[in-house]
């Protein structure tokens, strides 16, 4: 995901989370992943976001990127799985700066884009 659907995909991933009342911490999408940092309210399970953003980021993706009805034909634009974790074991500032740290071009706030390299 680079360019122009890579800032897509950051939109539409701030705008469920803002639906779901889900605070984003920090955030990168690379050409072939994102990371998010989350704060999530007691009612949303780390399942319910995902489920969220995945489905209705696909719906909306295929719908408005042919590129990607075209590499995606008969196929899933996100993979099945997802990985979740507590920072109960480490500090904010850990996850903050591993993800700050991915390979960026330029910040934009706290959720960043790669831009392709």
């Amino acid at each position: 995901m680079t360019g122009t659907i890579a800032t897509r995909v950051r939109d539409l991933v701030r705008q469920i989370c803002t639906e779901l009342e889900v605070e984003i911490l920090k955030g990168h999408v690379s050409k072939d992943h994102v990371h998010l940092y989350v704060s999530c309210p007691p009612h949303v399970s780390p399942s319910t976001l995902m489920q969220r953003v995945k489905g209705r980021s696909s719906r909306k993706l295929l719908t408005e990127f042919a590129a990607i009805r075209k590499a995606c034909w008969g196929r899933h634009v996100w993979g099945r799985g997802f990985f979740v974790a507590s920072s109960g074991n480490v500090t904010d500032e850990v996850v903050r700066e591993y993800i700050e740290k991915q390979d960026i071009l330029k910040p934009d706030d706290n959720f960043k884009v790669d831009h392709g390299q």
